[in-house]
């Protein structure tokens, strides 16, 4: 079950320390993207999915059970810390997979970003790639279907697609209207209480969306998606933050007041909408 506002804010400062830029959308905000992908694959993509689902258990991480879209969809998360008998990171490698550092003040582009595919965009097309080859073995495309569906949530965390050299907005200290605990950050707002509000305003994101809404949210490539979570990091994050200059310095703390929270709630919930219909439309193409 996911997080609720009081559990998170009750465990606020010890969670917050973890925030990283390789660590998006909580629990919250990933299963949400992977249930509205779910609710609109074609039948036989569902089904995909569930014989895929059944066979993480290859992957030999009984702490991080993926058998569900739900824990699919944080099983990328949750690896992280896990060894392996010699004491090193069994998953290190995928560190840089949850993201790409393009800085909002500079011209778009992920050449330098994703150098050598390692950033998330490229990794979300490398897992559509492993899917679509049947000669894949089961346990290579189990593995890519749970790391696709957690990185499309990732992409559409602005801050994991836009910053400003500062990791993702993790080292810029920001209150949350009233609530200012010591090691909240740019960062934790929107992986966190920000994306939680955002899903839980307003009528059930989780539903079926008509054949037109979703080609329109999901018309584009994963390169579009990602300009477009860049602008978003720069229109609305750091505009937002910054009091409407989102490349002027960042100050040692800022304020999302309530009025800033109320505006910006709709922008959230709609990187939320975009990642689970975009993540649909890659599931079909993978699997339908």
């Amino acid at each position: 079950m996911p997080m609720t506002i009081l559990r998170l804010l009750a465990a606020a400062v010890p969670a917050l320390v973890l925030a990283s830029p390789a660590s998006a959308y909580w629990e919250f905000g990933h299963q949400t993207v992977a249930q509205i992908a779910y609710a609109n694959v074609r039948p036989g993509t569902q089904a995909a999915i569930r014989r895929l689902l059944a066979e993480t258990p290859r992957l030999d991480t009984p702490e991080c059970p993926a058998t569900t879209i739900e824990g699919a969809s944080i099983w990328a998360d949750c690896v992280k810390p896990l060894k392996g008998p010699d004491g090193k990171s069994r998953f290190g490698y995928a560190y840089n997979w949850h993201f790409q550092d393009v800085n909002i003040c500079q011209p778009f582009t992920l050449a330098e970003a994703c150098k050598d595919g390692n950033c998330v965009s490229a990794q979300i097309t490398r897992d559509v790639a492993i899917l679509k080859d049947k000669r894949a073995s089961k346990k290579d495309r189990a593995q890519a279907l749970v790391f696709l569906i957690h990185f499309v949530g990732d992409l559409h965390q602005p801050l994991h697609a836009g910053e400003k050299n500062d990791k993702g907005g993790n080292d810029v200290a920001a209150a949350y209207g009233s609530y200012s605990p010591k090691r909240f950050n740019l960062h934790s707002i929107w992986d966190g209480t920000l994306a939680e509000r955002a899903i839980t305003t307003g009528p059930s994101l989780v539903r079926r969306y008509p054949a037109a809404e979703k080609r329109r949210i999901a018309a584009g490539t994963v390169t579009d998606w990602s300009r477009e979570s860049y602008k978003v990091a720069h229109d609305i994050v750091y505009a937002s933050a910054l009091g409407g200059d989102p490349c002027a310095p960042s100050p040692a703390k800022v304020t999302l007041d309530e009025a800033t929270i109320e505006r910006i709630v709709p922008v959230a919930r709609l990187e939320v909408k975009r990642g689970g219909l975009r993540l649909a439309k890659l599931l079909d193409a993978a699997l339908g």
